[in-house]
């Protein structure tokens, strides 16, 4: 019989439609399936994306925005309100701004922050986030990064104790539609190579510089297309920048078969400044599909040798090592055996909650 933690926790995230939402779902799914009490606080959109009141856990509207700004001080008294509602043991805050808001209503409680992204902002917005991250990483009774740079900023900036935190690898559903129907939609030819990325439209992505490959691609025989999922403030400088140069580029918006995509996908490319265990390239070593990733963050720990690895922001790195892809399908083959050995390393569901049960337990038995 299972002995763990079975106390009342409250999981905390902020604005989120990807991975950091994801992974409370799983966690909510997961702690309460033990024996837990959970409480989920977020913004109302977050519900309905993630599911989170339909799946059975209690959740309470908690509008931490994004961006820091003065309607943090409603979230803070709304969340302090969540809290006083019911019993709680500990705060299990996700992201930043979750954390920073729930240090801020002072729970009383002990508090573990999982951070997820590192700040890139520069200028003032940079030297307000850095004050943030060092109020959050103090605050804290226990840190958890999903990548090793982000532990090691947290106790430079003098979190009190900091470590690796186990991240679930998604669980890819299974496609519903066939290869050949998904390149359909796209009107592409059998020989015509697909090129998938999905994720925010966001700077921090750097898909302007898949958009210039892509126009360099257009010289190949057949010329691949390049295809993104996903939404975000970029869409409009993406799409003008794509027209300017007559790229084979395609943004489809934000999607919900990302397993059908990666059916009729030949190569899975990420270009980000810096991510942390970025859910499209478990996604895509999962389901097989070649990646070609940028060398940042937590991306290499999490590929290892299975995947081309580039350097971030240079164009001639990610066009060689697409091209040279392209043109051996024998080492596409081998890439993507590589992937799905990989994927089978990372924890699941099940590993990640006894390891925040086991945080949970630790926490608390300290007062």
């Amino acid at each position: 019989m299972d002995d763990g933690w079975r106390g009342s926790v409250a999981l905390v995230l902020a604005s989120s439609t990807g991975g950091i939402g994801q992974h409370v779902a799983s966690l909510a799914r997961g702690l309460r399936a033990a024996g837990c009490e959970v409480l989920v606080c977020g913004p109302a959109a977050t519900d309905e994306l993630f599911g989170f009141s339909a799946s059975g856990a209690p959740f309470v509207a908690v509008e931490i925005p994004a961006n820091p700004g003065a309607q943090d001080a409603g979230a803070i008294r709304q969340l302090r309100t969540a809290l006083a509602s019911r019993p709680i043991d500990v705060v299990h805050a996700h992201g930043l701004r979750a954390g920073f808001v729930a240090g801020m209503a002072r729970p009383g409680v002990p508090i573990i922050v999982t951070w997820h992204n590192a700040v890139l902002a520069k200028g003032l917005r940079g030297q307000a986030s850095a004050l943030v991250e060092r109020i959050v990483a103090r605050g804290a009774t226990l840190t958890l990064g999903a990548s090793e740079d982000l532990v090691t900023r947290a106790a430079a900036l003098g979190a009190r104790n900091a470590r690796l935190g186990a991240v679930a690898a998604p669980t890819l559903t299974p496609p519903r539609r066939s290869r050949a129907a998904v390149r359909a939609e796209f009107r592409l030819r059998p020989e015509t190579p697909m090129i998938l990325s999905v994720g925010r439209l966001h700077p921090q992505k750097r898909y302007d510089l898949l958009v210039d490959a892509s126009a360099r691609w257009r010289e190949l025989n057949p010329a691949p297309v390049v295809v993104v999922a996903g939404s975000g403030p970029s869409y409009m400088s993406l799409a003008q920048r794509a027209s300017e140069k007559h790229a084979p580029f395609y943004l489809l918006g934000r999607r919900s078969d990302v397993p059908d995509l990666l059916t009729g996908a030949d190569l899975a490319v990420v270009t980000s400044d810096w991510e942390a265990r970025q859910l499209f390239t478990q996604e895509a070593l999962t389901a097989g599909v070649p990646l070609v990733t940028t060398a940042v963050g937590g991306l290499p720990g999490l590929v290892g040798d299975a995947a081309v690895l580039v350097p971030p922001g240079d164009v001639d790195a990610l066009d060689k090592a697409v091209r040279d892809l392209l043109a051996d399908p024998d080492r596409r083959a081998d890439l993507a055996a590589r992937g799905v050995r990989r994927a089978t390393t990372w924890p699941g569901e099940a590993d990640t909650v006894d390891a925040v049960r086991a945080a949970y337990a630790e926490v608390t038995a300290r007062g």
